[in-house]
């Protein structure tokens, strides 16, 4: 079972933390993190950043989608 991996998230809003905890290991090509009345959908770029110690994927912003009512 692959453990979470902490991310970096480059785009989007602003009031979504930088870095943020995906439950994957880390290469899933979208991950979509959940706000207010919907969804920011986020795509692995390909590429790594290291912040600090740590290694971490870089996903980037793409597009916003909403919750069915």
């Amino acid at each position: 079972m692959l453990q979470p991996v902490l991310a970096l998230l480059r785009g989007g809003p602003s009031d979504i933390p930088e870095i943020w905890e995906i439950p994957s290991g880390g290469t899933d090509e979208q991950v979509k993190i959940p706000r207010g009345n919907g969804y920011e959908h986020f795509e692995f770029a390909r590429e790594y950043a290291r912040i600090g110690d740590e290694l971490m994927p870089v996903y980037r912003w793409c597009y916003r989608t909403f919750i069915a009512e």
